[in-house]
């Protein structure tokens, strides 16, 4: 992961408790710079005067985040640039909601004036750490009370389940206690956990659940035509470690649209197309059957025989292809067509290869098991 760090400047704040526990890193006491990394973020987040009213700004984004497809995500560019707006929530569409007294970005442009060093080049710093790909991530968020604070931690790599963090609380003094414990997701089930790690999919547009907006009505020819949907979609495994949040799906179809050539010089006419799309599961609804209505072919003709699926769980890297084969009928021969489908070298390959029209025409929706996953399809 590549860190950012800018110039020196004072990162901690002197508070009443003391962050320690036996037999886990201690955190710097008073970093020397300024560290935008997912533990210098969660350092930096643990000295900030928190307030309620700053736990409902985070709950108020991660939630739009979630209507919108993604996970329980605020990103520091939201944060900065739009305090409580959700990623896929469109700029400035906060505009007549209510606002926040004092956001996340005040508390963190008054910490860093409160360092000579850094004072002069606040707004630089803003600016630098937005256009940054880090996030607060809140796994299962929908489940607070309104009222805990949180612990504040940092997704510690190399699929490590557990970590150290920062617990916030108010004691009755009205003192704020900072202390350290260990964080492991069965702590975030049962109560608050802020975790800092990399956002990868706030550049695309996941699909919802359910959601329509694959059907183009206006781009469907006149007369009967068969289409395949994709019904649902059941995750049994998740895929990274919690600290790393939901898990990011690409579904990739391969296949020849409205076929209906009779020989074989009609063959060179058609060319085969890919539908693809990203489907993120939460980590709260691993088991459970998700209702899609999903187009993966939009004229499914008899003649298309066997189409190319492809299931990937997204994890980065260089961009590759798979040489893959879609299969035609031309007066009962059956013809291979050729297409490259991608994916990242990175990526888990949840399940490849070729589905038949059989397949699909066996039931009105049809369910089948493609790796950890299972998945449901009607062609209609």
């Amino acid at each position: 992961m590549k860190y950012i760090r800018f110039i020196p400047a004072l990162l901690l704040v002197s508070c009443t408790g003391t962050i320690e526990a036996p037999g886990i890193p201690e955190p710097e006491p008073a970093a020397a710079e300024v560290d935008f990394s997912p533990a210098g973020l969660a350092r930096l987040f643990s000295a900030l005067p928190l307030e309620k009213e700053h736990l409902e700004e985070v709950f108020d984004a991660v939630g739009s985040s979630c209507g919108n497809g993604y996970d329980e995500e605020y990103t520091m560019s939201c944060l900065i640039d739009e305090p409580g707006r959700g990623v896929g929530e469109k700029p400035g569409t906060r505009a007549g909601k209510p606002s926040y007294r004092k956001p996340l970005r005040d508390l963190i442009r008054d910490h860093l004036s409160g360092s000579a060093r850094t004072r002069a080049g606040v707004e630089d710093l803003l600016a630098a750490l937005a256009k940054t790909d880090f996030q607060l991530y809140w796994p299962y968020s929908s489940d607070w009370d309104g009222e805990t604070f949180p612990v504040i931690t940092f997704d510690p790599g190399s699929g490590l389940e557990t970590n150290y963090g920062y617990e916030v609380s108010v004691g009755p003094d009205g003192a704020r206690i900072v202390d350290s414990v260990y964080v492991d997701e069965a702590l975030a089930m049962k109560r608050p956990v802020w975790v800092f790690n990399s956002n990868s999919d706030a550049a695309f547009r996941p699909l919802k659940a359910p959601d329509t907006s694959f059907f183009d009505p206006a781009a469907a020819p006149a007369g009967r035509q068969r289409r395949l949907l994709l019904k649902s979609f059941k995750m049994l495994r998740n895929y990274d470690s919690w600290f790393g949040g939901a898990s990011e799906f690409w579904v990739r179809v391969g296949s020849v649209e409205g076929f209906n050539a009779t020989t074989d010089e009609e063959l060179k006419l058609y060319y085969p197309s890919v539908t693809d799309f990203m489907i993120v599961v939460r980590r709260r609804d691993l088991g459970k059957d998700l209702p899609y209505e999903a187009l993966l072919v939009s004229d499914f003709t008899p003649q298309l025989d066997k189409l190319a699926f492809l299931l990937v769980e997204d994890d980065g890297g260089s961009r590759t292809q798979w040489k893959a084969e879609v299969a035609v009928k031309i007066q009962s021969k059956s013809y291979g067509v050729s297409i490259d489908i991608p994916y990242n070298e990175k990526d888990d390959i949840v399940w490849r290869g070729q589905l038949s029209a059989r397949f699909f025409e066996e039931e009105d929706v049809v369910t089948g098991r493609f790796g950890d996953v299972v998945a449901s399809f009607e062609l209609y």
